[in-house]
């Protein structure tokens, strides 16, 4: 079985989600819906730190896609802290995913 650990921190109107472990297919849905509940509607800003993910599929690239696309029709600003040389930096470039945030870090 897979794990995902996800750690939501509010700091006033920023969100700040780190997720640790690995999204793949058995788990992407509960990543998933952790992630739009972690999101209440004052938010102006999200910080994504990804520093700890060591694995990410197909599936927890659709995850992450469509939490940009929402926050994007909500007008949430999203940053995305994953460190050079990373795996999942690595991924999400691969996928295309700075087209839609910037990778920081």
């Amino acid at each position: 079985m897979t794990t995902a650990t996800v750690v939501v921190r509010s700091e006033d109107t920023c969100v700040r989600i780190g997720i640790s472990g690995e999204i793949d297919l058995e788990n992407a849905d509960t990543v998933e819906e952790q992630l739009v509940a972690a999101i209440p509607n004052e938010t102006t800003s999200v910080l994504l730190e990804l520093g700890s993910l060591e694995y990410l599929d197909s599936a927890g690239l659709r995850v992450l896609f469509a939490l940009a696309a929402r926050l994007e029709v909500l007008q949430i600003l999203l940053r995305v802290d994953v460190p050079r040389g990373s795996p999942a930096r690595r991924v999400l470039q691969l996928s295309g995913f700075e087209g839609v945030a910037a990778l920081e870090g």
